[in-house]
């Protein structure tokens, strides 16, 4: 038993030793699998998620940096061209590739929309071309049910953005604030935001003081909704009339947005200036062929007082032809308070601001031009 004892003591002994040892030895050099570690985890922590909160208050977690993204229905490619994001761009609508001159971000963007993979068409979506695709985000124009059933389908989020129909409605503010979130942007949608308020209010103030009885009446004509519309094709609170408070007479008929008027009622009113959409125009110079008596008729027909507006609704609202609509109807209707502004030039301020380029002349060569215009031709 004394010897059992003794050598489990010994044995306890030679054990503590090899512990104060060890505890003694230096660490080995690193193989730098610790850094490859913490690169890891702060890769991991740099392209985590996010919360933002869309345009219909949903909450949706988004990557920490959007690097590609699809774009559905109206609007949605048009302001992600405004804030220069389309290279995060991997795939398009049908619609979205076929230039048309009044639709200038996609007319200008052509060369590049048209080499991408088609995912939709007009709001439609190819589910299984967007899966296909796997963009790190959805933006799409739609409401709050729409968007989550289509996020729960492709396992995508989807950030909506408000439907915009006017230049200075607060939703569009809102889709560059959102987007400038969104794509990590932030200065551009400032620089955006900073702009378009710029020229709202010096729009405002050229004709703020001016007495409503003191400001000529104003119809226009041709005014697309829906597909072209000849004469009668008319709107009331037309942006470009708004942001210069022209005394639009299709405001005083109660309706709101674009409509068909009675014509006789414009006979009856007889503007003082008219306005023609060129979009409407085939279907004006028809009418006038069959009854130019009528046209003939109106006081500013017969004293050349009829100017052109450069259509902006193609898909919704092209903000920057309306835009330099309003600077050209402010010129017209208001000589004095605009005599400082050359149309032609704010048109390619605006356009070079919201486009990236001068547009101007790529318009007039398509025979949209701000001019004089003359019935039968």
């Amino acid at each position: 038993m004394k010897r059992f004892v003794a050598t489990i003591l010994v044995l306890m002994l030679l054990l503590v030793g090899c512990a104060s040892q060890n505890s003694a030895t230096p660490s080995l050099p690193s193989s730098g699998n610790e850094a490859e570690a913490s690169e890891s985890s702060a890769a991991v922590e740099e392209n985590g998620l996010r919360t933002i909160t869309d345009a219909t208050g949903r909450q949706v977690e988004i990557p920490q940096k959007v690097e590609s993204i699809v774009c559905v229905n109206v609007g949605t490619l048009r302001f992600t061209t405004y804030m220069q994001a389309t290279d995060l761009v991997i795939g398009v609508e049908q619609n979205e590739i076929e230039p048309r001159i009044t639709k200038p971000f996609s007319y200008i963007n052509n060369a590049l929309f048209s080499t991408l993979p088609v995912m939709g068409d007009n709001g439609t979506t190819y589910d299984e071309e967007i899966v296909k695709l796997s963009p790190d985000v959805v933006m799409a124009a739609m409401d709050k049910d729409a968007a989550q059933a289509l996020q729960e389908k492709l396992g995508i989020p989807v950030v909506t953005i408000p439907l915009i129909d006017n230049m200075f409605d607060e939703a569009a503010y809102q889709t560059l604030e959102l987007m400038g979130e969104v794509y990590g942007r932030q200065e551009r949608a400032d620089e955006l935001i900073s702009y378009i308020k710029g020229l709202e209010e010096d729009l405002a103030l050229r004709t703020g003081d001016i007495p409503e009885e003191e400001k000529p009446t104003v119809y226009a004509g041709g005014i697309s909704f829906k597909g072209a519309h000849g004469f009668d094709g008319t709107e009331a609170s037309y942006s470009p009339f708004v942001a210069v408070g022209a005394n639009n007479l299709a405001d005083q008929t109660g309706q709101k947005g674009a409509f068909n008027i009675d014509l006789e009622q414009v006979l009856q009113w007889d503007p003082d200036i008219i306005f023609l959409d060129f979009n409407g125009m085939a279907l004006i110079n028809e009418d006038y062929a069959a009854n130019p008596d009528y046209y003939n008729s109106l006081t500013a027909v017969k004293e050349g007082r009829l100017y052109s507006q450069i259509s902006f609704r193609f898909n919704a609202m092209n903000a920057e032809l309306a835009l330099a609509d309003a600077y050209y109807a402010g010129k017209v209707i208001f000589p004095q308070q605009f005599a400082d502004v050359d149309p032609v030039a704010k048109a390619d301020e605006i356009f070079e601001m919201m486009l990236g380029t001068k547009f101007y002349d790529t318009l007039k060569e398509q025979g949209y031009e701000f001019k004089e215009m003359k019935l039968g031709e």
